[in-house]
């Protein structure tokens, strides 16, 4: 048994699909999948805004910073 085939028997035997029928399994796999790419699109977004804050807050301290050196 190779890795990969060991993983996915070990995700068959963690979530019990191995009891289920193949249209059962296909299923519950298509849900899987659904939920994780809203997970990964949601988390992608929410990143890049959050690095988009990150440095505009960055550029305005610098800003104020560099006016305050100035005064």
């Amino acid at each position: 048994m190779n890795w990969i085939q060991r993983k996915i028997y070990l995700y068959n035997v963690t979530f019990g699909l191995y009891m289920l029928d193949w249209w059962e399994r296909y299923l519950f796999n298509a849900l899987v999948i659904v939920l994780m790419w809203f997970v990964f699109y949601n988390g992608s977004r929410y990143v890049t805004d959050f690095c988009k804050r990150i440095d505009a807050s960055s550029k305005l301290d610098f800003g104020r910073r560099a006016y305050a050196a100035d005064c």
